[in-house]
C-alpha cells in the first residue's frame, strides 16, 4: 500500500490521564463451548449450521475457546498494558431458553472470568446483548415480537443481580443496526429473516428494549455507568448532484441515525427516510416516552467511510453504495476502505448535545496474517490503528467528547458470515491447535499504553 509516512512524536498522555484505553470481544466470537455446561443454543448457533450461510461452512463450535482459555487470554491483556476489557454475556449461556430458569453453571462462568479480571487489575465492562439471541424466543417471533421487551428486561435484570455488584461499566445492546438491518431486513446474518415488515418491527422492539433494559439497571444499579454502542460509517454522496446528495442523507439516517436519535429524544429519522413512518403502525401508547433514555455515555464504532450514489432501490443500503473495491482506494480484508478521517468525522457526528461521553467502543482491521518464524509482523494494522488514533486525537483536540478508545478485536475470532477468514486480532490465533501469538500491533499496543513517548509512521493525506 501507498502512503507518505512521516515521524511524529505520538503518546498516549495526549489524549489525557483520564481517557480509557480498552480491546472488546463477543461471546460468541470467542467462547465456544456452544453447548457445554447446560448453554442453550442461539441463533447463531443454528444459523451457522445451515448450508451456505457461513464462509468455508465455518462455526463457533469451538472458535478461540475462550470459555476454557479466560484466564490465558485475560493474563495476555495484562502482558498488554490493556486496563479496560469489554466483553458480552451469552443469554442462551444464562438463560437456555432465552426465559425461565436460570442456568447456574453460565452465571459462575462469567463471575470467573469478572473476578479474574478484577484480580488482575483490568476493569470488566460488560455488553449485555451482542447479537445471540436464544433460538427459543426466535421460535416465537424474537425481536419481532413485541414480547421480547419483557424477554430482555428480565434477563437485564438477571445480570444486574448476579454481577452489578463489581460491574461498573455497563452496555445495553451491541449494534442494534446491524443485527437488525443484516438478520431482519437481508438475511445475510441471524436469524435469516427479510423484508420491510420484519424490519421496522424489529427496530421498534430492539429500541423500547434497549430503553427498557437501561432503566432496569439504573434502577439496579444507581451508581453503575450505563451506555450503549452503535455502528456508523462516515457517508459522503458520489457527486454534489442532488440526487446523490439526497441518497447519502437517507443512508446516513438509515446507518447512522435509526437509533441514536429515538434514543435522545428526537424520534425516528422519518423525514429524511420516509418509508419508516410505517412503523407508526407497531407503536402503542406510551411508546414515545419510551424511547428515550438518558445515557451515561454512548459507544461508537466506527471502521471505514462509504459513497452513496443515487439508486431507484434506496433505501436498499446496498444498491446505492460504491463499493470500495471500484473506488482504487486502501482497503482491509472485509473490503472495507482505509480512510482514518472517518472517525473523526463520526466524532464530530456524535456529539449531540444530549450525549455525556463518548467512546470508541470498537475500532479495528482485518488484515492478511501469516506467521513467519514465530511472528506475526502485521505492520498494516499497527499503521492503520496509528492513523485511526490520530483522528481520534485531533477531534478531542478540537473540544469534541471522546473518552476512550477500545480496539477490535484482542484475538482472531468468529467474525459472523465471513467465518475465520478476517482476522481482527491484536493476538493470532491458530484455530486448530488454540496457539496464541501476540502481533506486532499487539505489542505496539502494550508499548504504547506504557506511556512511553514513541515516534511513529503515521500515514499523512488519508482524511
Amino acid at each position: 500500500m501507498e502512503s507518505n509516512i512521516q515521524d511524529i512524536t505520538f503518546d498516549k498522555k495526549l489524549f489525557g490521564a483520564d481517557f480509557a484505553w480498552g480491546v472488546s470481544t463477543a461471546a460468541f466470537q470467542v467462547e465456544g463451548s456452544c453447548d457445554i455446561d447446560g448453554k442453550g443454543q442461539s441463533i447463531w448457533d443454528v444459523f451457522t449450521a445451515k448450508n451456505g450461510k457461513i464462509l468455508n461452512g465455518h462455526n463457533a463450535n469451538t472458535t478461540c475457546d475462550f470459555y476454557n482459555q479466560y484466564k490465558k487470554d485475560i493474563d495476555l491483556i495484562k502482558e498488554l498494558n490493556i486496563p479496560n476489557f469489554r466483553f458480552s454475556i451469552s443469554w442462551a449461556r444464562i438463560l437456555p431458553k432465552g426465559t425461565g430458569e436460570v442456568n447456574q453453571k453460565g452465571i459462575n462462568h462469567y463471575n470467573r472470568v469478572i473476578n479474574y479480571c478484577i484480580e488482575k487489575g483490568i476493569e470488566p465492562w460488560i455488553t449485555i446483548y451482542h447479537w445471540d439471541l436464544p433460538y427459543d424466543l426466535e421460535l416465537k417471533g424474537g425481536w419481532t415480537n413485541r414480547e421480547v421487551i419483557s424477554w430482555f428486561t428480565a434477563y437485564v435484570k438477571i445480570c444486574a443481580q448476579s454481577f452489578g455488584d463489581r460491574i461498573k461499566y455497563w452496555m445495553v445492546m451491541n449494534e442494534p443496526g446491524v443485527f437488525t438491518g443484516a438478520g431482519y431486513f437481508l438475511g445475510i446474518h441471524a436469524p435469516g429473516k427479510t423484508g420491510l415488515k420484519n424490519f421496522l418491527s424489529a427496530i421498534h422492539h430492539t429500541t423500547l428494549s434497549m430503553v427498557a433494559g437501561a432503566k432496569v439497571l439504573r434502577e439496579l444499579l444507581p451508581d453503575a455507568q450505563i451506555g450503549t454502542t452503535f455502528s456508523c460509517s462516515y457517508i459522503e454522496p458520489y457527486t454534489d448532484k442532488p440526487k446523490d446528495v439526497v441518497a447519502a442523507k437517507r443512508i446516513d439516517a438509515l446507518l447512522n441515525r435509526l437509533f441514536i436519535e429515538p434514543v435522545l429524544g428526537l424520534g425516528y429519522p422519518i423525514k429524511d427516510v420516509p418509508v419508516l413512518k410505517t412503523i407508526e403502525k407497531y407503536f402503542k401508547a406510551g411508546d414515545e416516552a419510551n424511547l428515550k433514555f438518558d445515557f451515561d455515555f454512548i459507544g461508537i464504532q466506527n471502521y471505514t467511510r462509504e459513497i452513496v450514489k443515487y439508486s431507484f432501490f434506496t433505501p436498499y443500503v446496498s444498491a446505492a453504495l460504491v463499493k470500495a473495491q471500484d473506488r482504487a482506494v486502501p482497503l482491509t480484508d472485509m473490503k472495507w476502505e482505509v480512510y482514518p478521517g472517518s472517525i473523526y468525522q463520526m466524532i464530530k457526528k456524535f456529539n449531540y448535545p444530549q450525549i455525556k461521553k463518548l467512546y470508541i467502543t470498537e475500532n479495528g482491521a482485518a488484515f492478511p496474517d501469516y506467521v513467519t518464524d514465530g511472528e506475526v509482523n502485521d505492520t498494516r494494522r499497527v499503521e492503520y490503528l496509528q492513523a485511526y488514533l490520530k483522528e481520534v486525537l485531533k477531534a478531542k483536540n478540537e473540544g469534541y467528547k471522546v473518552s476512550g478508545y477500545f480496539v477490535w478485536t484482542l484475538t482472531d475470532n468468529f467474525e459472523w458470515a465471513e467465518g475465520y477468514n478476517p482476522r481482527f486480532g491484536l493476538i493470532y490465533v491458530d484455530f486448530d491447535t488454540q496457539e496464541r501469538i501476540i502481533k506486532a500491533s499487539g505489542r505496539w499496543y502494550a508499548n504504547f499504553l506504557k506511556q512511553e513517548i514513541l515516534s511513529v509512521p503515521v500515514w499523512e493525506g488519508l482524511h
